[in-house]
This record gives structure tokens, C-alpha cells and sequence, in this order.
């Protein structure tokens, strides 16, 4: 077993790697860009520096399919005599005419060539993360930890790019609202706690209890740990705390579904190794042969990305609680695309029994009137209403009957578009 796994894990590097020619074009194009985003700031007599994070500047970035966009991040460190609310304006100045802003706890900006986006993010120049007034500020100090790793274990790098295609393959990359998972870094960061990726999705696997991870040794035991972190960043399945900062979980993010999702995935591996485990699948095509299959396409009026997703979620959610009412509901899934700014929801049903539900007790006049007028053929038996529902919808017709019906909330929700493919 251990062999096979070696194998497939060596074979998977090699496809996963970058090749030479693809690699330079990138970097001669971040290269390019920071040059003459240095030239501006000069020119513009502002006072910040620049430098690159992301896997670039740790060089584990992975092979992306052909639709996919190969990222450069760019951090803009602002001197500190800049105003917090004004660096993304200064930020601004620096900006060409095909800069696209973003929108987020400081707005940033993107422009995209060809099959590469560079992200330009503006951050303050702090010499202690504790001093961070944006979880941004500490981007520095993340590159340089996990790049110093890099240089004493070369094999790091492959095995964080592992950890990436992995993880990406099975939905579970990314900290966006809409998934929930692990963010690169933190990938980086069990990897360099772990040593390989092997031994990662090893102790993944087998674990029963949150796993608790202190590198630094900020804190002497668990129980202080607890006592001293912020309580909304303790409720993840794995509490991560970040290397360069004590009162961050790198993982604060991270959603017992998704976790779940992604340990029963490294237990089916290691019980039957195979490449496929690295190849991204799509829902629709796990789904798409169901006779019952129904496909809703959202749109909403919301910023591409982070914001539209999570948005789509939310109205995801709504929208299957009601879905539950009327059938049952063998499958639900969400996928959202952040290239077309579309999310689909896919829903495996079948047709419900007529059932009875049960209402208030008699003596609670307001509640029993508001019954009563909900289901005109309510009745009583041992002084509590009762009513029979009777579930004869086509999914057409129900999916239009909730459009009307909650179409205030669908408004409220950021929702612009919503219809059965």
C-alpha cells in the first residue's frame, strides 16, 4: 500500500507542476507589472513599498485547468502615515484605466491578461502583526514564515501543492463564505506542521476530537488557549493558530460540513489510493443521468466573487427549507461560478405524502386564528388544531408559486434572476 501510494503521489507532482515556459510567462508578467507599479508610486511621491505573496512568491503554485486563472498577488505596504480608510484610494491613484475595483474590508483591485489575474491589495507596513488593523497586514509576515520553511525543507513546497490540488479537487479549498474551507495558507501551514501530505490526510482521517495546532507555542495549554482566543474563532474543527500572530485561528473559517467532507475523502483515499482523488468533479456530472434532477440558475445583483457566492448560498438555504415542505429531497447541491457570476442549484426530489401537521392548542386564541386562516379546513381533536397538507405540486409549479409568494425576501436577498434550466 505504502508503495502505491508513493506512486501515485510522485505522479501526481509531476502533473500538478507548472512547466518551465508557463512558469517564466507569469513571472516575467508580475515582474513587468511590479516594475512599473514602483515607477508610479515614485512618480506619484507615494510612500509604500511593494512586494508579492501568494504561491508565487513560494513557488507552489499548481498547473490550473485551461478555463482557470493562474493569480499574482501584489501587496501595496503603505507607510503608516496613511489613513487606514484611505489607503484603497491611494491604492487607486496607482491604477490603470483597466484596474477593476473589489470590493472587501479594503477595497483592492484586479486586472487581468490573457489566462493570468494580478491582484493588487493594498496593506499597512507594520513590524509587529499586532499591530495589524486588517488580517491583510499580516500577508507579510505569512510570506516570509512559510517561504523561510520552504528554503531548511525544499520538499515543503511539493507537498503544499498536494495538499492544494487535493483539497481543490474534492471543493473544499478556498475560506470564501460559499465553501468555507482551507485557505492556502492554512494548507501551507498543516503542511509545514505535518511534514508531508501524506501524514496530513493520515491524521485528518483518524481524528475524533478538534485537532489543535500551536507551532510557536503561543500558549502552555489547551485550556489557556480557549481562555485567551477569541470565542468566535474557537468554534471551527480545527483550531490553527497562526504562526506570526497568537490570536488568530487560520482556520476560524472553516465549517464542520466542509471539514467532514473533506475527512471522509482522505479516509476513502488512503483505503483506495487512486489519481482520480485529484481530479475536480463536477456535481452536474455525478447527477445529470437522475430523472429527477432539477436545476435552478441564480443570479443576483451582488459583486462577483466572495459576495455573490456567499449571497447565493444564503438564498440557496432559504430555498431548500422550502423545497423540503413541499418534496422529498434526496439530493441538494450548491455550485457557484465566480467567472460568470452564476450559481446552481441542483435538487434530486421526490413527490410527498399528503401528511397532517400539527397546529396550536385551542386556549391560544391569536396563534389558533392565524392557523385557522392559513389552513381553512383545520380541525380539532384533543384541543390542539390540526390540518392536512396535501403535496400534489409539479416542481414547476412550486417554483413559481415561491417566487410570487416570497418575492419580497428574493428582492431583500440580492436576487435578480432566478429560473428552472
Amino acid at each position: 500500500m505504502k508503495k502505491e501510494l508513493d506512486s501515485i503521489l510522485d505522479k501526481e507532482i509531476e502533473k500538478i507542476k507548472i512547466d518551465e515556459k508557463t512558469f517564466d510567462e507569469i513571472n516575467k508578467m508580475g515582474l513587468e507589472f511590479i516594475s512599473d507599479l514602483r515607477s508610479r508610486i515614485k512618480k506619484k511621491n507615494i510612500k509604500a513599498e511593494v512586494f508579492v505573496g501568494g504561491s508565487l512568491a513560494k513557488n507552489t503554485m499548481i498547473k490550473k485547468d485551461s478555463n482557470d486563472l493562474y493569480d499574482i498577488d501584489v501587496f501595496v505596504r503603505f507607510d503608516k502615515k496613511y489613513p487606514e480608510n484611505k489607503l484603497s484610494e491611494f491604492l487607486l491613484k496607482l491604477m490603470d484605466k483597466n484596474a477593476i475595483k473589489v470590493h472587501g474590508s479594503r477595497d483592492y483591485f484586479q486586472i487581468t491578461k490573457r489566462n493570468i489575474r494580478i491582484e493588487i491589495i493594498p496593506v499597512r507596513k507594520i513590524k509587529n502583526p499586532r499591530l495589524a488593523e486588517n488580517v491583510t497586514d499580516l500577508s507579510y509576515f505569512h510570506v516570509n514564515y512559510v517561504v523561510n520553511k520552504i528554503k531548511k525543507n525544499k520538499r515543503l513546497g511539493q507537498e503544499i501543492m498536494l495538499a492544494k490540488a487535493f483539497a481543490y479537487a474534492q471543493n473544499c479549498y478556498g475560506a470564501e463564505s460559499y465553501i468555507r474551507g482551507f485557505s492556502g495558507y492554512a494548507l501551507e501551514l498543516l503542511i509545514c506542521h505535518y511534514g508531508t501530505f501524506l501524514k496530513f490526510i493520515q491524521e485528518i482521517s483518524k481524528s475524533k476530537e478538534r485537532i489543535i495546532i500551536d507551532d510557536s507555542k503561543f500558549y502552555r495549554k489547551k485550556e489557556e488557549l480557549l481562555m485567551e482566543m477569541n470565542e468566535s474563532k474557537t468554534f471551527s474543527p480545527i483550531i490553527l493558530v497562526d504562526p506570526t500572530f497568537k490570536e488568530r485561528n487560520a482556520l476560524a473559517g472553516l465549517s464542520r460540513d466542509t471539514f467532514d467532507i473533506f475527512k471522509k475523502s482522505c479516509t476513502a483515499f488512503l483505503t483506495n489510493p487512486d489519481s482520480e482523488f485529484f481530479i475536480k468533479k463536477n456535481v452536474y456530472d455525478e447527477i445529470k443521468n437522475n430523472k429527477n434532477l432539477k436545476i435552478i440558475l441564480v443570479k443576483t445583483n451582488k459583486q462577483k466573487g466572495d459576495i455573490a457566492g456567499t449571497k447565493s448560498k444564503k438564498f440557496f438555504d432559504f430555498f431548500s427549507n422550502n423545497v423540503k415542505k413541499e418534496f422529498i429531497v434526496k439530493k441538494a447541491e450548491f455550485e457557484y461560478d465566480d467567472k460568470k457570476n452564476i450559481a446552481s442549484f441542483y435538487f434530486v426530489v421526490d413527490k410527498k405524502e399528503d401528511e397532517i401537521i400539527k397546529g396550536p392548542p385551542i386556549n391560544i386564541a391569536d396563534h389558533l386564528t392565524g392557523f385557522k386562516k392559513a389552513h381553512p379546513d383545520a380541525f380539532i381533536k384533543n384541543n390542539f388544531a390540526y390540518a392536512k397538507l396535501s403535496h400534489n405540486l409539479d416542481f414547476e409549479e412550486f417554483l413559481k408559486r415561491f417566487l410570487e409568494k416570497d418575492k419580497k425576501i428574493i428582492k431583500e436577498m440580492g436576487i435578480k434572476e432566478v429560473r428552472l434550466k
